[in-house]
């Protein structure tokens, strides 16, 4: 059974038919990685909340299911959908199906 996160259909698209940007695009993903003092799970879940609050579901996906495998609860995915809630208001509850889905898959 293939574990990998998938990516969403956009983001496929983008390493298909912009392969150039795509790989600057990584280069700088894996520069904030390296400066980042978070821990991957950590990271994760934070991205995660982000994704929620900019209503970027598509990317939910792998982010979740990227979350899990590296120990993430349930829990603390629904935690990190709903925390910005009070700043972003109730738009995060529509990432809130995307991301259970992803984690409840497998």
């Amino acid at each position: 059974m293939d574990n990998t996160p998938q990516v969403s259909n956009a983001f496929a698209t983008f390493m298909k038919e912009a392969p150039q940007q795509q790989q600057a695009w990584m280069e700088t993903v894996q520069k904030l990685d390296a400066a980042s003092h978070l821990d991957p799970k950590t990271e994760e879940i934070a991205y995660i909340s982000v994704l929620a609050a900019m209503r970027l579901e598509s990317g939910l996906p792998f982010h979740v299911k990227h979350a899990k495998a590296l120990g993430a609860t349930r829990e603390e995915v629904i935690s990190a959908v709903l925390l910005g809630l009070p700043a972003a208001g109730n738009g995060v509850i529509q990432a809130l199906p995307v991301a259970l889905q992803a984690y409840d898959s497998e």
